[in-house]
């Protein structure tokens, strides 16, 4: 069995610790079991993989945004799809899928297996995810759900309709689905024991391949990479899941939740602060989440989420928190800090000159044996200011040590790379025309910066 792991949102509803360039998967605040380590949720869902000798033949489907993100917290090893934009989960399904067809030589009656990156389960989700397998092939269904057993009455989940008469006590036969359901309806959906679709599905990689042909589309991993804007921006359960008839779901009983929003995340978390800071003694059922290096102190408010990133600061109620999409949508800054393969990016300070110049400060920090890429600028001068750390940074084929204090100008046109022999720290000015693609490579090798 193949999985497909989807890591393509942008988790919004965590503002402002998730944003485009690192969503919420990849927030590490969740307790590590048995341990003071705080891990992210794709950190734990592949942990929990492994445990079921799963990650040997999974992939990520992503964007490029999230590549280094993912590596650096999962392994480098790991293989990714990339999407050449973002489409929705058809086709960056259909997409992973031909790449397991047509670059992975997968066999059509394969079975693959998909689910987010992000679910907040047991162990025991993942024994279920091996068995839907078995449950395929003694069903000979097209596609098989894990269905989990509602707990309370929520819009937020869609649910899945059974005939309510288990084959061979382990699944049900699928009538329909029904999307995110008002309270009433929900209430009555679940006294006849419909289940919550947690997004988690099976199906022999031939159903797939086929269906594609069937559209026209191509089913070699290159050629759908340069015709994906042709593929619908639609859900997999909207272009798939409700146009097919022959559909089992496996009921799971055990604990899952949906970890998008602040309140539910709070819930979860093994302390009520997270970063620099303090709460007054008397609140009741509040969180601070704190990344800057200022602290934050919460006073006199019960039932709140407070989190500070340099992305901006959110203070909200706990039952108000998931309407922060709707403002995030509105604000169109760039991403103040980002996590990379090698390190991260945190942006200081962005400014004008007099003659309409941009000024980027940015502070960089490089992971120990991490060799950057040779590469120059056309349009901006940079100067690199050693923080803490040692290596070697090259300036057009000239070798220079570094120790921290040592200040290097690099000059529109130079080529340069750096070198980390200990782990390194530095603030990095760029002045001029600030242009994300203003940026000429000499080599390409893994770990290699781009800022």
């Amino acid at each position: 069995m193949h999985t497909i792991l989807l890591s393509g949102g942008s988790g919004l509803r965590l503002w402002p610790l998730s944003n485009g360039v690192r969503s919420k998967q990849f927030l590490k605040v969740l307790q590590r079991d048995k341990e003071d380590k705080l891990q992210s949720m794709i950190q734990r869902v592949w942990e929990q993989l492994n445990k079921c000798n799963l990650t040997k033949n999974s992939i990520v489907a992503t964007t490029v945004t999230q590549v280094e993100a993912i590596r650096n917290q999962i392994g480098e090893e790991v293989s990714i799809v990339v999407e050449p934009s973002r489409r929705d989960t058809f086709p960056a399904i259909a997409l992973s899928c031909v790449y397991l067809y047509s670059e992975k030589n997968a066999p059509l009656d394969e079975i693959v297996s998909v689910l987010p990156v992000d679910p907040y389960v047991e162990n025991a989700f993942f024994e279920k995810v091996v068995s839907m397998e078995k449950v395929l092939n003694d069903s000979q269904a097209d596609i098989a759900l894990i269905g989990v057993e509602p707990t309370f009455p929520s819009e937020k989940y869609g649910y899945i309709v059974t005939d309510k008469s288990p084959v061979s006590g382990t699944y049900y036969n699928v009538d329909s689905f029904v999307e995110k359901p008002t309270i009433n309806l929900a209430e009555e959906l679940i006294s006849n024991e419909a289940l919550w679709n947690c997004g988690v599905f099976s199906f022999r990689l031939g159903y797939l391949i086929n269906l594609l042909k069937e559209k026209g589309y191509p089913i070699t991993y290159h050629e759908l990479k340069k015709d994906y804007e042709r593929l619908p921006k639609n859900s997999f359960d909207y272009e798939v899941l409700e146009k097919t008839n022959n559909i089992v779901a496996i009921p799971y009983k055990g604990y899952w939740k949906d970890l998008g929003t602040w309140n539910t995340l709070s819930e979860e978390v093994s302390s009520s602060i997270i970063g620099k800071g303090l709460i007054e003694k008397d609140v009741q059922n509040s969180n601070l989440f704190n990344e800057l290096d200022i602290p934050v102190i919460l006073m006199g408010l019960d039932n709140t989420v407070v989190a500070a990133s340099p992305d901006g600061i959110l203070v909200t109620s706990k039952e108000a928190s998931p309407r922060i999409k709707n403002y995030v949508e509105l604000i169109k800054e760039q991403p103040m800090y980002e996590e990379k393969e090698w390190g991260w990016i945190k942006i200081l300070d962005h400014s004008y000159n007099p003659d309409k110049s941009e000024i980027f400060t940015k502070k960089l920090s490089i992971k120990p044996h991490n060799v950057t890429d040779s590469h120059s600028h056309s349009l901006r001068d940079e100067t690199w200011i050693i923080v803490s750390g040692k290596g070697v940074i090259t300036l057009n084929g000239e070798v220079n040590d570094f120790t921290p204090g040592d200040k290097f100008d690099i000059p529109k046109g130079t080529i340069h790379s750096l070198k980390a022999t200990t782990a390194v720290e530095l603030i990095e000015m760029q002045i001029g025309e600030i242009d994300s693609s203003d940026i000429y490579l000499e080599n390409v090798e893994e770990g290699m910066i781009k800022n």
